[in-house]
């Protein structure tokens, strides 16, 4: 563990920032820890309220550039490196990867993050013993790094083989390539508008996508944004915002919005007219809903309860967003990409499975239910509504139409369903393209 001098942590600046980056990136590495907890959760990092607003937008960029990127960074390092990374160099490793992040994609100036790196070192009773060979390796990635790249199948390099593999077989190798591609640059902010989207697009300095969310890419706390404080928008993906859509109109009906946490789905039911009931099994998750709801002057009835157990209903619809893999949200969460396993399907799939026959149960005859997942796996998307068509009688798929995902007749399944991927909603700069990868069904309980 790195233990900086006051001195240094004072006096040069950003060198904080870095060490809390190298601590996080270290906890989803080797210990399995998601970044959601170590970000913000009540066991996050110690270092970080500390930080200036700066430095904590530094920290995160840091932290998601290097874990976006491990694959092909370690592949980079490894080649100047004769013998591999040092055994027992406590975090060089992970100095190494904070050193070329910034030199291949930040906008830091190389001596300093060459610099900043050797301090690192020099501020870690175990890699304390190699500064000179942290300085010279960032000094040659300084100098061969962005020529090596060209030469490297980085959006390959970057995703894990199980997953590689497993979109290949379902997406074909062209679309699996743009889709692994589409990860690797940092997330647009898609905000859903209450009323009038072009205006808050101006004042956002962002555009209206064809969906009809806002995309920006204003830097900052979002807190700090116009229009938040306000309760007029929220924060929520292009894809995660058409499953809602796929209800129709809800105004004066009661549904159900099930795994409802941390509440963008709820917002959007309560700001049509609907009447609310948001199920979550997590408290901590539903006060955070609680409190958006409120920032948004909006109601819903909260619930926390196991949905699969959940006793009330019937309701006139249910949305049933269920728990999933989520390799969807790479792109905004890349600790997925290391964190998850392909052995996490079979329990998952099969808790969606149940939930989706409680949502049935909880829906009136003749009501709708649109089961929904960020996943790009089809185990958790189509596979699942197969299975259920099969095995109940009583459900009925209603197809999706291009028309009401505002043309994107792409995003609409052979069967009907709504599938949209990481390389969908292209754009000249990488960092407005691209969209969460989701799977939505519609059904009709007859």
């Amino acid at each position: 563990m790195i233990r900086p001098r006051k001195a240094l942590q004072t006096e040069v600046p950003g060198l904080a920032a870095r060490r809390i980056a190298a601590e996080i990136i270290e906890g989803v590495t080797r210990q399995r820890r998601t970044l959601d907890d170590q970000l913000d959760g009540a066991h996050g990092n110690p270092g970080l309220p500390a930080l200036s607003d700066r430095d904590r937008a530094l920290t995160r960029m840091l932290v998601a550039t290097v874990l976006r990127r491990l694959g092909t960074l370690r592949h980079l390092l490894l080649t100047y490196l004769a013998n591999g990374f040092p055994a027992d160099a406590g975090r060089v490793e992970t100095i190494l990867l904070l050193g070329a992040a910034q030199i291949l994609w930040l906008d830091v100036p190389d001596h300093a993050a060459v610099d900043l790196g050797v301090r690192l070192a020099q501020a870690d009773r175990r890699a304390a013993h190699y500064p000179a060979l942290v300085n010279a390796v960032l000094r040659r990635v300084a100098r061969e790094g962005r020529e090596t790249l060209e030469s490297l199948d980085t959006a390959t390099l970057d995703t894990p083989d199980w997953l590689m593999a497993r979109w290949r077989a379902h997406y074909g190798g062209e679309r699996a390539h743009a889709m692994a591609a589409a990860l690797a640059y940092p997330p647009p902010l898609d905000i859903t508008i209450k009323t009038d989207a072009d205006s808050w697009a101006a004042r956002l300095r962002g555009h209206v996508l064809p969906t009809g969310t806002v995309r920006t890419t204003m830097s900052g706390p979002v807190s700090r944004l116009p229009g938040y404080a306000e309760g007029e928008w929220w924060v929520q993906d292009a894809a995660a915002a058409l499953p809602v859509r796929l209800l129709g109109e809800v105004n004066g009906l009661t549904v159900a919005d099930l795994c409802a946490a941390p509440g963008g789905k709820t917002a959007q039911l309560a700001a049509a007219g609907a009447t609310v009931t948001a199920v979550d099994r997590s408290a901590p998750r539903l006060s955070r809903l609680v409190t958006n709801l409120a920032r948004l002057g909006l109601r819903a009835d909260v619930t926390a309860a196991d949905a699969t157990q959940w006793q009330a209903g019937p309701f006139d619809a249910v949305l049933l967003d269920a728990p999933c893999l989520a390799t969807g949200t790479i792109r905004r969460h890349p600790d997925i990409a290391l964190l998850k396993r392909e052995s996490d399907l079979a329990p998952l799939t099969a808790l969606q499975s149940r939930l989706l026959d409680k949502a049935i149960e909880l829906t009136k005859p003749g009501g709708r239910i649109v089961y929904c997942t960020c996943s790009l796996e089809p185990e958790e998307g189509e596979a699942q509504i197969a299975a259920l068509l099969a095995r109940n009688p009583h459900v009925r798929r209603q197809p999706v139409t291009p028309d009401e995902v505002f043309g994107q007749s792409d995003m609409v399944s052979p069967d009907g369903d709504l599938r949209t991927l990481p390389c969908h909603l292209p754009d000249a700069d990488p960092q407005r393209a691209g969209l969460d990868g989701f799977f939505a069904a519609r059904l009709i309980r007859t």
